[in-house]
């Protein structure tokens, strides 16, 4: 292997939520807790994980947060009347609905119903037209964790050759537009493509950075890849693996071993984006908390 630097999220979203710390003492010196309500719906085995790394991560933090559980055969008019409550509910600040919601549930109009004041997840349609426009508001967890991986790490995407493989609300679509903005940590030349890309390896392959979220276990190998490339793998597949006590194993998009032959820096799975994703929900927990303050 060359010598390749590993992007350490575990280590970098601890010093982001340390740069919480003073903001959550001022706020607490005012009587403010900044408080998140989690809504999980059903059992899904990966969303209860993710809840439950999000309530640690809270407590960790001495932050308010409460998970809400509905069955698996909740109707829409239940969901929406939970949410309802929630947006008057002063004690939060930020309100999360676990995605995916189960099939009888129509999830644009739930993260409708959330109060853009409250949109812990920066995906309400309202916060995102105000990240298109660069008017400071809650961003999407994951492309604002991908863009404090960045930070943290001293690669500064500016001039450079951003591929984004992926196209989703959640990450590709945001994380591509905050890249090519004008501001800190953007500037980049942006190129996005996917699954159904003509020549994907021609385009992925003149990457300086290469953002995976195609949703596909370790797609991209070294032939997708320059030398010197910068990977972010966003991917978290969960693949049969005999050989592990668990008899399963998490990979990423990115074929690991191959791809950090020739990379420059490349996040793991795990242990890369996750982490950065749930230290930005805190993170804007605590400015909608900061918000909900100045509007008093």
């Amino acid at each position: 292997m060359s010598t390749v630097k590993l992007i350490d999220g575990i280590e970098i979203s601890q010093k982001v939520k340390a740069d919480l710390v003073p903001r959550i003492e001022q706020l607490k010196q005012k009587g403010v807790t900044p408080g998140l309500a989690v809504v999980l719906v059903g059992d899904n085995p990966a969303s209860k994980a993710y809840v439950g790394m999000k309530a640690k991560a809270f407590d960790s933090m001495a932050l308010f947060s409460e998970t809400l559980r509905l069955s698996a055969e909740s109707t829409q008019a239940t969901v929406l009347g939970l949410i309802d409550k929630l947006n008057r509910d002063s004690r939060f600040h930020g309100i999360l609905v676990q995605l995916p919601v189960p099939a009888q549930l129509d999830s644009n109009a739930i993260i409708q119903a959330i109060s853009s004041d409250k949109d812990a997840d920066g995906i309400h349609p309202t916060n995102l037209g105000k990240m298109v426009l660069g008017v400071e508001c809650p961003l999407p967890c994951t492309p604002h964790g991908i863009l404090m991986l960045l930070k943290y790490s001293g690669i500064d995407p500016n001039g450079k050759h951003v591929v984004v493989a992926g196209r989703s609300n959640i990450v590709g679509k945001p994380v591509a537009n905050l890249l090519m903005q004008k501001r800190p940590l953007g500037n980049a030349t942006v190129t996005v493509c996917h699954t159904r890309t003509q020549n994907l390896r021609e385009v992925t392959r003149q990457a300086d950075i290469l953002i995976a979220a195609l949703g596909q276990p370790e797609f991209i190998d070294r032939s997708y890849v320059k030398s010197g490339v910068v990977v972010i793998d966003v991917g978290s597949n969960r693949i049969d693996d005999p050989s592990s006590p668990k008899g399963y194993r998490w990979v990423g998009d990115v074929k690991f071993d191959e791809v950090a032959e020739v990379a420059s820096a490349i996040t793991p799975v795990p242990g890369g984006v996750g982490p950065m994703t749930i230290a930005m929900l805190v993170a804007n927990t605590v400015f909608l908390a900061e918000q909900a303050l100045n509007r008093k």
